[in-house]
């Protein structure tokens, strides 16, 4: 049995599981927003799970049957869709997680609290929001149409034995880097909206510890509002992708300076990729007791 076909097959059950989840909070999700008690922060639940199902379905298709053998069956077409909705799936992954944060933030604020001025809790807000977010990140991929190859037009001498059928043909140094720029600025701006929005959470909810104690000590009955619930549940969904975000940043430097057309870095870079798609409905299902039923 071949290396390439372990890892093919690892590679395989691991995205299956995650689009399973994923699937399955997806059905749940439309079903509990269809009912009588809508609530309109499920349409980002919705939305994430959404774009991290088609994140792993783009990934583990050509993976999975590129590591076990199966002729190249992607041309130059297929390798841009392929790669160019990945990009832009894995961008509106950050996004909704963010837009997540913000609401769930403005959702345990009190009544006088500024947060209330945010208007981000009707269905015509979130829809504008998640619009915006395909417009942003399908315009800061784009430079992915332009350079993206299918390996049948490479020269036999040239192809690297990696798992892919595609490869990134380098273009005008300027233009990767203003597009590499854009990327990051996109990052950097919506992460520090969650670290802003998150860091006021955990105050909220540290009050509301506090609040319980005394109540508990006056032996008073009290009971979760279920929005904390929530919050708490959002703050683990951004520390996994905070988790896996920063991880792969931090690894891909010393593993693109020292290691070079290495399979274990290829490997680890492409879980850590996939691993927030992966894991977040596992997270959900758990916390969120409808889910947990269902």
């Amino acid at each position: 049995m071949s290396l390439r076909f372990v890892k093919g097959t690892i590679f395989l059950c691991l995205s299956g599981v995650g689009i399973v989840g994923n699937i399955f909070s997806f059905l749940t999700y439309m079903h509990m927003f269809n009912s009588t008690k809508k609530k309109y922060i499920h349409i980002l639940f919705i939305h994430l799970v959404f774009t991290n199902s088609i994140t792993l379905l783009l990934k583990v298709i050509p993976k999975t049957v590129a590591s076990f053998g199966v002729e190249n069956f992607l041309e130059d077409v297929g390798c841009k869709i392929f790669i160019y909705l990945e990009r832009v799936t894995r961008g509106l992954s950050i996004c909704t997680t963010c837009l997540l944060t913000l609401v769930q933030a403005i959702t345990i604020s009190p009544r006088d609290s500024v947060w209330r001025n945010l208007k981000l809790q009707s269905a015509k807000h979130m829809l504008s929001s998640l619009l915006f977010f395909w417009i942003l990140n399908s315009l800061i991929s784009m430079n992915l149409l332009y350079h993206i190859k299918n390996i049948s037009s490479m020269n036999t001498s040239q192809i690297t034995q990696n798992d892919s059928y595609c490869y990134f043909l380098p273009g005008n140094l300027i233009m990767r880097w203003i597009f590499l720029a854009l990327m990051v600025l996109r990052d950097a701006v919506f992460q520090g909206i969650m670290a802003v929005a998150s860091g006021y959470m955990v105050f909220i909810l540290h009050q509301h510890h506090q609040h319980v104690l005394y109540l508990q000590v006056s032996k008073f009955a009290y009971k979760t509002p279920p929005e904390m619930k929530a919050a708490h549940n959002v703050l683990l969904l951004m520390l996994c992708f905070l988790f896996f975000y920063w991880t792969e940043c931090v690894l891909s430097l010393p593993f693109n300076s020292f290691l070079e057309n290495n399979s274990m870095k290829e490997n680890i870079e492409e879980f850590l990729r996939v691993g927030y798609a992966i894991l977040s409905p596992f997270i959900l299902i758990p916390k969120d007791r409808k889910l947990a039923q269902c």
